[in-house]
Formats: C-alpha cells, sequence, structure tokens
C-alpha cells in the first residue's frame, strides 16, 4: 500500500472516531478529532513539497476542513450523510460536485504551540501612524462563525455581539478579526471555535466589528470555571503570517444581558488563565453587548 493511501486510511479513521463520539454524545472528544483531522488536512493543502495530490484534490480537502470546523453548528453538515467519509476514503478518484455549498478554509500558517511567540520581536510600531483616520476594509473571507443553536425548553442560548477593541495603533493593524473560543478550565474546547469577518471599519484608536456571535452551547449547559475568549488577529506583511496581538475573556459570572467591557492581555493567550498580564495600562479595552435568548 502506498504511503498516501496510508495516510488516506488514517484520516477516513480519524473522521470515524470523531462521528463516533458524536452519536454517543462526547460533544469534546467529538471537537477533538476533528479539529485535528481539520489541521491535518490544513497541513496537507498548504504543503508545497507534496505532489501527492492534485490542486482539484486539495481543494476537496480544504472543503472537507472547512466542514470539520464548522460541524457543531448543527449536524446537518456532518451526521446527514456519509459524504465525508465517501470523499475522504476516495479522494483520490472523486470528480463530483461537492454536496455542500462551502469555501476552503482560508489558508493559514500554521503553528505549533508557543511557535509564533518564539518568532522574532514584534517591529517597532509607529503609534501615530493612522491616527484618527477613518478607513473602511476592502472585503475579505466571510469568517466561520455559526448560527444560533436550536431552542430547548427551560434553556438559555447567549449571542455576544463583538461592538470594538481599543488600541493604541488600531489605525496600523491589517486585515483584523477575532477567534472566539469556549474554554474550560484546563483549556480544552467545549464549542467550535469561531472566527469573524475581517473588522468593518477602524476609527482613531478603534477597531469596530459589529457583529454577533452565537455561542454554540446552552449556557446552564456550560461547567464551572469556563470562560469565553476573544484573540485579536491581524496580518503582518513583513513576516507573512497571521498573529494574535491581544486577547480578553469574559467568565460565567460576567453573562448577563446589555454591554460589557474586557480587559486586553498579553499575548500568548493563556487559556487557563494562570499568568496574565495587561496589555496596557490605557483605558482601552473590548467592548461587547450580551443578548439572552430563553426558550420558555
Amino acid at each position: 500500500m502506498s504511503d498516501v493511501n496510508k495516510t488516506i486510511q488514517k484520516w477516513h479513521a480519524s473522521f470515524k472516531k470523531g462521528t463516533d463520539f458524536d452519536s454517543w454524545g462526547q460533544l469534546v472528544e467529538a471537537i477533538d478529532e476533528y479539529q485535528i483531522l481539520a489541521r491535518q488536512l490544513q497541513k496537507e493543502v498548504q504543503s508545497t513539497n507534496s505532489s501527492d495530490f492534485t490542486e482539484e484534490q486539495k481543494k476537496t480537502l480544504a472543503k472537507i476542513a472547512t466542514c470539520l470546523e464548522m460541524r457543531s453548528a448543527s449536524f446537518d453538515i456532518i451526521n446527514s450523510t456519509p459524504f465525508s467519509s465517501t470523499v475522504i476514503k476516495n479522494v483520490l478518484t472523486y470528480n463530483k460536485e461537492f454536496p455542500f455549498d462551502v469555501q476552503p478554509v482560508p489558508l493559514r500558517k500554521i503553528f505549533a504551540p508557543g511557535e509564533e511567540e518564539n518568532l522574532e520581536l514584534e517591529e517597532e510600531e509607529d503609534a501615530t501612524a493612522g491616527a484618527g483616520s477613518t478607513e473602511a476594509f476592502p472585503p475579505r473571507a466571510p469568517g466561520t462563525l455559526l448560527p444560533r443553536l436550536p431552542s430547548e425548553p427551560g434553556m438559555t442560548l447567549l449571542t455576544i455581539r463583538i461592538e470594538k477593541i481599543g488600541l493604541k495603533d488600531a489605525g496600523q493593524c491589517i486585515d483584523p478579526y477575532m477567534t472566539i473560543s469556549v474554554k474550560d478550565a484546563n483549556g480544552v474546547d467545549l464549542n467550535p471555535v469561531q472566527d469573524t469577518p475581517v473588522a468593518t471599519r477602524k476609527e482613531d484608536t478603534y477597531i469596530h466589528f459589529s457583529v454577533d456571535v452565537e455561542i454554540q452551547r446552552h449556557v446552564e449547559k456550560l461547567p464551572k470555571g469556563a470562560a469565553i475568549f476573544f484573540e485579536f488577529k491581524h496580518y503582518k506583511p513583513k513576516k507573512r503570517f497571521t498573529s494574535t496581538k491581544c486577547f480578553a475573556f469574559m467568565e460565567m459570572d460576567e453573562i448577563k444581558p446589555g454591554p460589557i467591557v474586557i480587559e486586553l492581555y498579553k499575548k500568548p493567550t493563556d487559556f487557563k488563565r494562570k499568568k496574565l498580564q495587561l496589555l496596557t495600562k490605557k483605558p482601552l479595552y473590548l467592548h461587547l453587548d450580551q443578548t439572552l435568548h430563553k426558550d420558555s
């Protein structure tokens, strides 16, 4: 058996393992399997040294990665049909139209944990550049925001509107967006990770998002010690990769309807919240607005 066929068999087994966890109701384990497989597929798609797959086959792999990342929006994408199993297993000969109308996951540099922070220090930024300007960003990839979950009697869903973030060098940030994740006390993902679209505009010391994020679990089902994380990311053309600039988080006792302002912390993102350092002493924050939806 060739190496490429062994790789495909490994992907297929990983997908089967993830769907088994889904069917057993083990959401955290299923998410882990899907995210690992999505990263493996993305790595293959981005590889410049591999000639095992054609460009069309890589495009199919990228679309599968998109479905894996979106899968918990509802199980329709993954569980309504065994398409992914079929497509992965037969990716070398698959020549039909992809079963779902999705775009490949936008290519992004893949880092090992902590690798990004070990690269050269960020260049000195000109704090005055872009100050006082208002600028619209060009259209970019639409992000990976997910729709609201179906309502359940007596259960509460949370919508978080990301209004804006305050940064001293807001005018210099290229293609800024937010990555939103929900972690338990040990930093393990409880929900699929979501990316906002690129911000709509920047003005003075603010970058405006004005976008709603639907948290993919009922509030009552969030475990004690969980937190919702917001990672601010932007593109660094000199280094040719997207970097995390800072992060913020909201703990369970902060979930209540209405506006909230939360502090910004220096990278790397500390999902366990053990070693936190404020980004700045200036009064610059992440501005959010929460809406709770309860089906009585």
